[in-house]
Formats: structure tokens, C-alpha cells, sequence
């Protein structure tokens, strides 16, 4: 297992190179983020000039990169066009995404894979054509839609929550943000599941294991179940990125200040060292997460063993 961690941890390396260079060359080569920083108005030629010779932006760009990954090792992921540190943005960004994020995973997977285990042992009746049917609507509803839906029944009419999140952003606030960021993944996740379940009901372990007279709830959570959950705990794995990511939409709906509103705020003002440094960071997230999905495999199924 030591060496399959270390022989995972090295084949990082070119793909965390290979990700940041493709983002930074597609973040400072498509684009002047110095003439970004002026709007409409041309800047003056030696005012320009100065501040990308400041920036860093007057060499090549395969420099600008290697002097970046340098900064980068040293904690430093450089100074947004406003002044402040990226670094600092961060800070305050990131524990916010990361509360919203755990909501949103904790719902996805109890909810998500509770109905698709109800769905799949019972396939083909009624509750399994329900579930099926609430799944895909979920996923056809875009994520604005059922937000501000959401928001307005249960923060602004019903008054049941804050409509909106306050700055702190503790956790009591976050669980219907949690719910919109879930619906579409977890709507995926109880498909998978009960696929799986499905698929799995019938297979030879099962059988054997209720011909032995083993107790139901047995069956299903120690042999049905471990066996069933490998492709949605992968779906998982890679879902956790994408949520902190992706919560642009979520975000800006009840006024969170996470990685989606910062990430929002820096495409929306050309601000490269900002959409660079939290991409940069969510490039280590799905590395990572991706990486423990690969070890939780020999947890569920024990015939899976690394070499």
C-alpha cells in the first residue's frame, strides 16, 4: 500500500505541472490582463509598461510560469490587481466553500444513496418509477432555477430560513445553500446506486450469503451494499472538486462569499493571479480526492489489493 501511495504521488507531479501550465497559459496569453485593469481606456504606454515589468508579465510566458511555480513552493500566490494578496482571499474563501461543500456532500451521499438502495431492491414497482422520475427532473432543472426557488419559499415567504447567508457563514446557514449545491449530484448518485444495487441483488455472493441464513439488513450492508458503492463513491471522489469549484451559481444566489463568488469576481475583472491561485489549489483538490477514492477500493471490495 506505501508504494502504491508513493507511485500515486509521483504520477501527480506531471499532472498538477501539466494542469497549472494549461491554466496560467490560457489565463495570461488569451488575454492583457494589464489592459484589463484600465477597462475602456488605453493606458499610457510607459504607466503599462511599468506595471507589467512590476507584474512580472515582460518575459516570456514559460518564465512567468516558472517564476509563479516559485512563489507558488514559497507559500505566495501573488498580489491581485486590487492589491490585496491572494493569499489572504484564500483564507477568508476557502473555509467558507469547505463548510458549504461538507453540507452539500453529507446530504448528497445519506439521501442520495439511502433512495438508491430502497429504489433498486425494489426495481420496477412503484417507488422505483418515482425515484427515477424525481431524479430526472432534478437533473433537467437548471441549479438558478431551483436556487432562487428555493430561496424565495423557504427564506422569503415561509421564512423558515435567512434568505440570504451572513458573512460568518456558520453552518445552520448553509444547509439549504447545501441542498441547491447537492440536488443535481445527488440526483446522480442515487441513480448510480440503485443501478448498482440492482445489477448486484442477483449475483452469486448475495445468494450465498442469504442461503446461509444471514439476517437482510446483514446482506445488504455487508456484502450487497460495499460491493454496490465503488462507482459512486469514485462519482464522489470526483464530485468534491467540482462542487468547490462549481458552486459559482450557488454562491451568488445567497450571497456567499466562497471560491465561486471569488472566482466569479476575478473572471468578471480580468484578475489573473486570482482565477490562477484558486484554480491552482482545486487542481490539488481533485488530485487528492482522487487519490482517496483509490484507496477506499480496497476498503469496500477486500479482493482489490495494491501492489
Amino acid at each position: 500500500m506505501g508504494r502504491y501511495v508513493i507511485r500515486r504521488l509521483l504520477q501527480m507531479i506531471p499532472v498538477f505541472i501539466g494542469s497549472t501550465f494549461l491554466i496560467f497559459f490560457m489565463v495570461y496569453a488569451l488575454g492583457d490582463p494589464v489592459a484589463a485593469l484600465f477597462g475602456d481606456k488605453a493606458p499610457d504606454p510607459a504607466t503599462a509598461a511599468r506595471i507589467r515589468k512590476d507584474l512580472y508579465l515582460d518575459q516570456p510566458l514559460w518564465k512567468q510560469y516558472l517564476h509563479y511555480m516559485g512563489q507558488i513552493f514559497q507559500g505566495d500566490f501573488g498580489t491581485a490587481f486590487n492589491g490585496q494578496s491572494v493569499t489572504s482571499l484564500m483564507a477568508s474563501a476557502f473555509p467558507v466553500t469547505l463548510r458549504l461543500t461538507i453540507v452539500a456532500i453529507v446530504i448528497e451521499v445519506v439521501v442520495g444513496i439511502t433512495l438508491g438502495v430502497v429504489s433498486g431492491l425494489r426495481r420496477g414497482k412503484s417507488i422505483d418509477t418515482s425515484v427515477l422520475v424525481m431524479t430526472l427532473v432534478v437533473i433537467s432543472v437548471p441549479t438558478f432555477v431551483t436556487g432562487y426557488l428555493l430561496q424565495y419559499l423557504f427564506g422569503v415567504k415561509w421564512g423558515w430560513v435567512r434568505p440570504t447567508v451572513s458573512p460568518e457563514a456558520p453552518f445552520s446557514e448553509l444547509i439549504l445553500p447545501g441542498i441547491v449545491l447537492a440536488l443535481v449530484s445527488l440526483a446522480y448518485v442515487t441513480r448510480l446506486s440503485r443501478t448498482s444495487i440492482a445489477e448486484n441483488v442477483k449475483a452469486d455472493y448475495v445468494r450465498t450469503a442469504v442461503a446461509k441464513g444471514l439476517p437482510r439488513r446483514r446482506v445488504i450492508t455487508r456484502h450487497l451494499l460495499r460491493n454496490s458503492l465503488i462507482p459512486v463513491v469514485t462519482f464522489i471522489g470526483t464530485d468534491i472538486g467540482a462542487l468547490m469549484g462549481g458552486a459559482i451559481v450557488t454562491e451568488r444566489i445567497f450571497n456567499i462569499h466562497g471560491v465561486g463568488y471569488q472566482l466569479y469576481q476575478g473572471i468578471l475583472r480580468n484578475n489573473a493571479p486570482t482565477v490562477v491561485g484558486f484554480v491552482t489549489i482545486l487542481v490539488i483538490v481533485f488530485l487528492l480526492a482522487n487519490l482517496l477514492v483509490d484507496l477506499l477500493y480496497a476498503v469496500l471490495d477486500p479482493r482489490i489489493r495494491y501492489a
